[in-house]
């Protein structure tokens, strides 16, 4: 049996590296110039090893009855983490996943292939551009995890971005992004701002240090017109290995107070993470 060995390529946007993981048998750890982007077991895609994955899979679990099949649009790629997650948890889910990087998609493609009749198209393409031309009420599920490097691209945090994502949700559809920030937030709450200004309900989910401004790290945004099942995301993010605070309601408007929407001519990237900020976690 031969041992797995790391995978090293120049991808579009920068050199992917793909390494094997000693302690589990088939698990693979994605990163983009040093900065770690996905991981994967592929014998148990149910398996999320990086916090905020664990948490966009907590909310993937409430926003429907359990095993419901669900229609998903995944923005950003990754090592299709999340596309592999909804497959197993979802069996008969349609999921479509767009990646800007056509060679880091060509490259987790054929070094981790996706099971046979996974449901998952996989599309080269900008994400914002191929969400202005899906159609309107398709998705049940909108799941945005675009980095540029690592940062959020500015053209996916304005509110006519947010619109098209509304547009091409359903009625009863949920949004989900993953954010990062560090205090005093004026991205993050600019990001609650651009949000709150479309959908009704709002939750925000991110690791009390950061929320007390003692480190810079990931916050994962949920929107939607109905209101969620906070008390199932408490009970779930309360009992992961590093618990998370669910803020929503009175709280999160006083976390927002004062921030205002973003336009496209203003919108800017996320900030720059510090030096190790993405440690592996």
């Amino acid at each position: 049996m031969h041992e797995p060995i790391p995978v090293t390529r120049a991808v579009d946007h920068g050199v992917a590296k793909l390494m094997p993981d000693i302690d589990r048998k088939r698990a693979w750890l994605l990163t983009v110039d040093g900065a770690p982007q996905s991981y994967v077991d592929l014998d148990e895609p149910e398996h999320l090893e990086f916090e905020y994955a664990r948490r966009l899979g907590h909310v993937l679990d409430i926003v429907a009855e359990p095993g419901r099949p669900l229609d998903v649009l995944h923005l950003g790629g990754g090592a299709l983490t999340l596309p592999r997650y909804v497959a197993v948890t979802r069996p008969g889910s349609r999921q479509d996943v767009v990646e800007a990087d056509g060679a880091l998609l060509e490259l987790v493609v054929e070094h981790l292939p996706l099971p046979e009749g996974a449901g998952v198209a996989v599309h080269a393409a900008d994400a914002r551009a191929w969400l202005e031309a899906a159609p309107a009420d398709s998705a049940d599920v909108l799941v945005a995890d675009v980095f540029g490097g690592s940062r959020v691209p500015a053209h996916l945090t304005s509110v006519a971005y947010a619109r098209e994502a509304a547009r091409v949700l359903r009625g009863d559809g949920v949004y989900l992004v993953n954010l990062a920030d560090a205090a005093p937030f004026a991205f993050l709450r600019s990001q609650l701002a651009t949000f709150g200004a479309v959908f009704e309900e709002l939750v925000l989910i991110a690791e009390p240090g950061v929320l007390r401004g003692r480190r810079f790290g990931n916050a994962v945004l949920v929107a939607a017109h109905h209101p969620l099942d906070t008390p199932a995301l408490v009970r779930l993010t309360a009992s992961d290995a590093f618990p998370a605070r669910v803020e929503h309601g009175p709280a999160l408007r006083d976390f927002v107070a004062g921030a205002r929407p973003v336009r496209d001519e203003d919108a800017v990237p996320s900030p720059e993470p510090p030096e190790g900020a993405f440690g592996i976690g």
